[in-house]
């Protein structure tokens, strides 16, 4: 009998992600196999399970997908997931916690495309903020500009020792340098805005972090780039599928775009359908995480 390709869906949340399981579904898993309130320490366990159970052939068409939403808890659970493999037990792991190593390497993508087609700019000519940075999609965000070459501060809504404990953190578990600040009123974005090449704004869904009148403080202001696409979006100005598109309250920048959630999202999708599909095609097992996203979200 045909052995069928299975995805064992492994997540710290109560609940995994429906969004995940259809992307894996769609990219040609025959089984999604969920488990939910999963804890670090069991993640050996589980894999070890999974490698065992079907012999070196079948392991080619066996894979393991990490989510939940914490992304430091995802990178240990990733190294779990590796120290738990048996060669030639072997399978591939793919890493993508809230989606956020997907979207934010979309988002970094875009945001460079613009950059270098818009200015001839390269991510490491510029100083970016990342606004709700303390969030899994901002932190990632961070990391993959910063280690991209980028000066990049994390904001924070409220408190200015959390973003620089989150940037402290990532810092040293990635080697990037990242600095941590609070944009918790006008006046800080208007502080901020001025000195900014990019902006990311990578805030809760609904919010409207940068107004019309925030966006006149910026005055060098290249490319700014919105992942949400729930009203009021998060800049004013960008609508969803905006790819490039002049920002056009960015009077005192000159030829400043910006970059909607659709653009990113749909540069997302396709790179998640791709990663997911890898993992069944490749006969050497793939450890994915938002490194190797990136790289695959710049050739798309």
């Amino acid at each position: 009998m045909e052995k069928r390709s299975i995805l064992h869906m492994i997540d710290p949340m109560p609940h995994n992600s429906p969004f995940d399981i259809n992307m894996a579904m769609d990219a040609g898993f025959d089984v999604m196999m969920p488990y939910n309130n999963v804890k670090l320490e069991s993640v050996h366990g589980l894999v070890q399970d999974a490698i065992f159970s079907r012999g070196p052939g079948g392991v080619k068409l066996t894979g393991v997908f990490i989510g939940g939403r914490n992304v430091g808890l995802a990178v240990d659970m990733m190294e779990a997931a590796k120290k738990a493999m048996v060669p030639p037990f072997e399978v591939s792991v793919f890493a993508d916690p809230s989606g956020a190593y997907t979207t934010a390497a979309a988002l970094v993508a875009c945001v460079e495309k613009q950059l270098n087609e818009k200015h001839g700019k390269a991510l490491k000519d510029c100083h970016g903020i990342v606004f709700g940075g303390t969030g899994a999609v901002g932190i990632v965000t961070g990391v993959i500009a910063s280690l991209a070459g980028a000066d990049i501060t994390l904001t924070d809504h409220l408190s200015v020792d959390n973003a620089i404990a989150v940037a402290n953190e990532y810092n040293a578990r990635f080697g990037c340098k990242l600095k941590g600040t609070c944009a918790s009123s006008e006046a800080d974005k208007a502080r901020l805005l001025k000195h900014a090449d990019i902006i990311f704004c990578t805030a809760k869904a609904g919010i409207q972090v940068i107004n019309r009148d925030s966006l006149e403080d910026a005055t060098q202001l290249m490319v700014a780039g919105d992942v949400n696409a729930v009203p009021p979006l998060g800049i004013e100005g960008i609508k969803r599928g905006d790819m490039g598109v002049p920002l056009i309250h960015a009077v005192n920048s000159k030829d400043a775009v910006g970059i909607g959630a659709l653009a990113v999202g749909n540069v997302k999708y396709q790179l998640q359908n791709l990663l997911l599909k890898l993992m069944l095609e490749t006969e050497k097992p793939l450890y994915i995480d938002f490194r190797d996203a990136f790289a695959k979200a710049r050739e798309l």
